[in-house]
């Protein structure tokens, strides 16, 4: 499994964002939309209750030697180490939700804040903070994650941080042409009128203004997550054994697939039904956000 740097895509921005209600209204009437929820919710219903059910169903908690390796010992047989294996993917979806959640809401917050002050405050403060953020943007995310755990280790902590940084500046691009878009209406010229602080318009008149854009980029930024921490972990580089994890689970009994195709086919079922659950949201949210109809669209 390896993650492929995505091409950075701008949701078209309408001349009055919708706010985040109205969008989530808008893009539940897309077929794809309530596909793309059941397929995530299933999954995410998996990680959420699977540590408390695995046990309960196989009689076995993550470690316990269930049978030989590799046998079909049980419901969905053992791994490499004898352990259970449908016990080891009830459990292994909980982590990775955890951090794939924490990255992305890092790297959205970091990036609308930046964004938004690039937007709002123009001039050179713009341009400084956009060739910054558009040096951060020449490096792969993978290789800069890599470059952190070779440094400091694979920490889960640093999956978060290395993660959510490197989305900010992906949000970054997204959050300024939407404050762009806003900046010259008359709510915000008359805050600036009665001398309210550039704080309080940033928070109270503009963000509230460009969250429909920031919501499909929340929608993105989580399906990058999820795939980034899965395939840190399958490269060993993530989230460590003995811990039930997805992505350690495929690295874990790739050698023995022909023979024990559970250990594998499970976690990359998961993943990719997760990915495409939440890419249909955020493609619904796009669709949304640009004014489609569900009889226009393409």
């Amino acid at each position: 499994m390896t993650a492929v740097e995505e091409e950075q895509v701008v949701p078209a921005v309408p001349e009055t964002p919708p706010r985040a209600a109205g969008l989530i209204r808008a893009a539940w009437a897309f077929p794809q939309a309530k596909v793309g929820t059941v397929l995530a919710g299933v999954v995410i219903l998996v990680a959420l209750l699977g540590p408390w059910l695995g046990p309960i169903i196989t009689g076995h908690t993550t470690t316990d030697f269930a049978g030989k390796p590799f046998k079909p010992d049980g419901l969905m047989g053992t791994d490499g180490l004898g352990r259970d294996v449908l016990t080891r993917f009830l459990a292994g979806g909980t982590t990775l939700l955890l951090y794939a959640v924490l990255a992305t809401a890092l790297g959205i917050v970091l990036g609308a804040l930046l964004g938004m002050i690039a937007g709002y405050g123009g001039g050179w403060l713009d341009s400084l903070l956009m060739r910054g953020n558009d040096v951060l943007l020449s490096f792969p995310q993978l290789v800069i994650a890599l470059l952190a755990i070779a440094v400091i280790g694979p920490k889960g902590w640093l999956l978060v941080l290395v993660i959510g940084l490197t989305h900010a500046p992906r949000t970054a691009r997204v959050a300024r042409q939407a404050t762009v878009s806003v900046r010259n209406h008359d709510y915000i010229r008359a805050a600036e009128m009665y001398a309210v602080p550039r704080s309080r318009i940033l928070l109270r008149e503009i963000l509230p203004n460009i969250t429909g854009p920031l919501m499909v980029e929340l929608g993105l930024r989580l399906t990058y997550s999820i795939g980034y921490i899965a395939s840190l972990s399958f490269l060993g580089l993530g989230i460590q054994p003995p811990a039930a994890d997805w992505g350690l689970m495929i690295n874990e009994n790739r050698i023995a697939l022909v023979v024990q195709p559970w250990g594998v086919l499970l976690p990359v079922v998961a993943i990719a039904v997760l990915a495409v659950g939440t890419n249909l949201v955020a493609d619904s949210l796009a669709s949304a956000a640009a004014g489609r109809t569900r009889e226009g669209r393409a």
